[in-house]
């Protein structure tokens, strides 16, 4: 089987270098290009520390089309990443995507545009995550009350995060019965969180030092059950985006969660 040639939008960014070099490092997939448009015309193995890669970094997307992509990853940011999406869809190129921040009109949008080419949107490509999301699914008929606390470094700019929101959905489309909340004095505003699907309450926390944290806490009469995943480094999300480059194929249209890939 050829190998499957991949492209990488944000290619110098962190996250867009840690895929470069875990692309680099998979026998079965080939990094052949880079768009970046803040690291146009350097070395892809300098802005992404990739050894023995001769690949220099682009600011145009054409360059995908020059080097052959099969499959091109982002992990830039919403407002890009619409515009990347919407060149790989008209492209036919299948895409990876860790950006979050995309609205319920963009995803169908993406719908639309992916006839040709398939696309995977991932709040969290950490295996250990999904399967955390799946866990506080299948509790949440037993519980109830349920509250979320997701835990960011200091420089994630949107809150609450992508991996919250697709959690709280997840929660509220497996039970819609939860205890109502006690609450009728607010001492400081915005102290019980905001409120995302099925009004479950999501609390962010943006700290210098944390990388990706969240925390689902689900009580009933007499018990607590609390669900934690911890990123300590973003090479945990290598497993999930290398495992989706190579089945991306196999799924057709818009795919919104790494879980059918996974089969949960």
């Amino acid at each position: 089987m050829a190998q499957r040639r991949v492209g990488v939008f944000g290619a110098g960014g962190r996250m867009g270098a840690t895929v470069c070099r875990a692309v680099a490092a998979d026998p079965d997939l080939d990094l052949v290009a880079g768009v970046d448009p803040f690291h146009s015309g350097l070395e892809l193995s300098r802005v992404a520390d990739v050894a023995g890669i001769d690949v220099q970094v682009s600011g145009d997307p054409a360059t995908f089309l020059e080097a052959g992509v099969d499959v091109v990853v982002d992990f830039t940011g919403a407002d890009a990443a619409r515009e990347n999406l919407r060149w790989a869809a008209a492209h036919g190129v299948h895409a990876v995507v860790g950006t979050t921040g995309f609205s319920d009109a963009d995803i169908e949008a993406f719908r639309t545009a992916f006839r040709t080419s398939n696309c995977l949107i991932a709040p969290n490509f950490a295996i250990g995550a999904v399967l955390m999301i799946r866990f506080a699914e299948l509790a949440a008929p037993f519980f109830d009350t349920v509250e979320i606390i997701e835990l960011h470094h200091d420089g994630k700019i949107d809150a609450p995060s992508g991996t919250a929101v697709h959690t709280a959905e997840r929660i509220a489309a497996a039970s819609s019965e939860w205890g109502s909340d006690p609450t009728t004095s607010m001492i400081v505003e915005g102290a019980r969180g905001g409120r995302g699907a099925g009004d479950i309450r999501v609390h962010s926390v943006r700290m210098r030092g944390m990388v990706a944290h969240q925390e689902v806490l689900l009580g009933t009469t007499g018990q607590t059950l609390s669900l934690r995943h911890d990123t300590v480094d973003r090479t945990s999300f290598m497993p999930g985006v290398l495992l989706a480059i190579k089945a991306i194929d196999r799924h057709p249209g818009v795919t919104v969660g790494l879980d059918e890939f996974l089969d949960l």
